[in-house]
Formats: structure tokens, sequence, C-alpha cells
């Protein structure tokens, strides 16, 4: 029946990309983690522009990869999963976007923008189009499927890395500033006022 679906072939590497991004889910954990403890936490508008959406393509790419390797009767059938998988990806670029122009506490340049929303928005565009188009015979459309799900995949080590580097280079920063960091400095003893001492 699986074959049935186109998707047979492609077993073995739905497995591979499903399982990483299972297991990479678990490092944004430890990244948040990180940003927790960091001198700068950021906001709760921060990071649902940009933490959040690292688990949302991990989780995406293990959903692609869930209906790729289900015994689907057809291959249309997979294609509609696949297609709803990537428009509600888009959807949720497109949140993505409004809440990183909405918050404050960092002001993204071009590469976040690359890789926040336009290589994820590629991705789920592939995911859309591919699902759309595949039919009962087998067609290129999946190796597009697959590249959307990789792609997801590599947005989501990137981003999670670079969050890394971010709180890294802030510390580091912070810890190297002249004002150094704050101490608790022991009290001086009061001065006895010129007023008050006795002269013999």
């Amino acid at each position: 029946m699986h074959e049935l679906s186109g998707f047979g072939a492609w077993e073995s590497f739905y497995v591979i990309v499903g399982s990483s991004a299972a297991a990479l889910t678990g490092l944004q954990f430890v990244v948040m983690a990180l940003v927790a403890e960091s001198n700068r936490a950021g906001r709760k508008e921060t990071i649902a522009a940009f933490g959040s959406p690292t688990i949302v393509h991990f989780c995406s790419a293990l959903l692609v990869s869930a209906i790729c390797t289900t015994p689907w009767p057809s291959l249309a059938s997979a294609g509609r999963a696949t297609g709803l998988a990537g428009l509600g990806g888009l959807v949720y670029v497109a949140i993505v976007y409004r809440r990183a122009r909405r918050q404050s506490d960092y002001q993204p340049v071009f590469e976040d923008w690359l890789w926040h929303t336009m290589l994820p928005a590629i991705a789920y565009v592939a995911l859309l189009v591919s699902g759309a188009v595949l039919t009962g015979a087998f067609g290129s459309a999946t190796f597009f499927v697959g590249a959307a799900a990789l792609l997801l995949v590599f947005v989501g080590i990137h981003n999670a890395w670079d969050t890394v580097v971010y709180v890294a280079i802030d510390q580091r920063a912070a810890a190297e500033s002249p004002a150094g960091p704050v101490t608790n400095l022991p009290a001086k003893e009061p001065e006895t006022p010129k007023s008050e001492s006795v002269s013999t």
C-alpha cells in the first residue's frame, strides 16, 4: 500500500529527516535555557518572533516526514496533507513576520529576515505547490517535498545556533564592560566631623 503513495523510495530519507528534526527540537530547549540565564532575557514578544518559530519548523519537518511515510492509498492523498501543512506554515510565517516587526528588543538585519521569514516561506510554498500537483503517478514534485523538509531542518539549526551565538556575545560584552558586574562593596566607616573633634 505504501508503494502506491509514490514515497516508498524516500522512506530512509524521511526517517533521517524526521528523527533529526525530533532530536534537534531538544536543542531549542537548551537554547531557551541559555536565554533565560542570560543578562538580557528577551521579552515574550521577542521569543515568540525568534525562538518559537524554530520549534515550529522542526515540528513541520517531522510532520512532513510522518506524512510521507504514511501508507496513503494514493499520492493525491499525501499531496493534500502536504499542501495543508504548507498552507499552515505560510500563515505562521506571516504571523512571525508581524511579531518580528512589532517587538522592540532586537533590530533584525537582512540575515534575520532571510532565515526567519524568507527561507521558511520558500519551504512552505514548495510544500503547498508540490502538494497541489502530486498525482497518482510518481512525479518530480516529491523531490520538492523532500527539499522543503530538509530546508526547514537547516533553518531550525541555523536559527538555534544564531541565538546561542547572540547570547554568548552579549554575555561576553557585558563581562568586558568598563562598568563591570555590579558587586557589593564594603561600606566605609563614617568620618568624624571636624566640628566634633576635640583638640587638646
